[in-house]
């Protein structure tokens, strides 16, 4: 199906790797963002100007949030929380640009960053606590309850994908049924509602990443609570 359609463009094939208009657009908004970082970070200067003050304002942001929900793990989580908002702030505004379809309006790509936070979430909780510290967790308050935890995670992870998809996909698909009804007699409203939109959007899928890998980082935390509780 041609790129207007539900499904992304086939652009070309590179033997058995499909090489699709999400794929692309994908690679290309990580190379300008990873070309922007460096031309940032290699332009400090203690009187910052306008772009250094703008980066260090979303760095502070963005730490502030993390903070707010582990303040204890502020330096560990700031690369990859900030980097998946940064990214995806991104991603859902390149909709915006004539021609272009957000890459996060693909199943494949929101699903693909829903594992990314999934195997994150284990990552981190193993390299805080040690492997079998952390897989304890999942036999805690009792052993009954792992088949929980596991269709828990594999759950959580599914909804990450299927609601930013089915968000930003709703958004595009309504914003060009708008516009073919009435033309461009509505263009700012339908543009600021799409703006608004993919901020809100991608502030949830960050917001719960961080939670979910949080919660895997704090559950040693949590027992040890316990057992001091118990011990009192």
């Amino acid at each position: 199906m041609e790129d207007g359609g539900l499904f992304p463009q086939v652009l070309f094939q590179l033997g058995p790797v499909t090489i699709t208009s999400t794929v692309l657009t994908t690679w290309a908004i990580m190379i300008v963002l990873g070309v922007a970082a460096w031309l940032v970070s290699h332009r400090l200067r203690e009187l910052p100007g306008q772009i250094q003050a703008a980066a260090e304002g979303i760095v502070v942001t963005i730490e502030d949030a993390i903070r707010a929900v582990a303040p204890q793990h502020v330096s560990l989580l700031l690369p990859f929380i900030g980097t998946l908002w940064i990214f995806l702030v991104v991603a859902n505004l390149s909709g915006l640009l004539p021609g272009i379809h957000s890459p996060t309006r693909d199943l494949s790509a929101t699903a693909a960053l829903a594992i990314l936070v999934f195997l994150s979430v284990h990552w981190f909780g193993i390299r805080s606590q040690g492997l079998r510290s952390y897989l304890r967790h999942y036999l805690t308050p009792s052993p009954i309850l792992l088949p929980f935890h596991i269709i828990s995670e594999i759950t959580r992870t599914v909804a990450l994908a299927v609601r930013l998809f089915g968000n930003i996909m709703s958004l595009e698909v309504a914003a060009l049924l708008v516009l073919l009804v009435a033309g461009f007699l509505a263009p700012i409203p339908i543009l600021m509602l799409h703006i608004i939109e993919a901020l809100v959007q991608a502030y949830i899928f960050g917001m719960l990443a961080l939670i979910y890998v949080a919660g895997g980082l704090q559950s040693q935390q949590l027992r040890e609570q316990r057992h001091e509780e118990r011990d009192e």
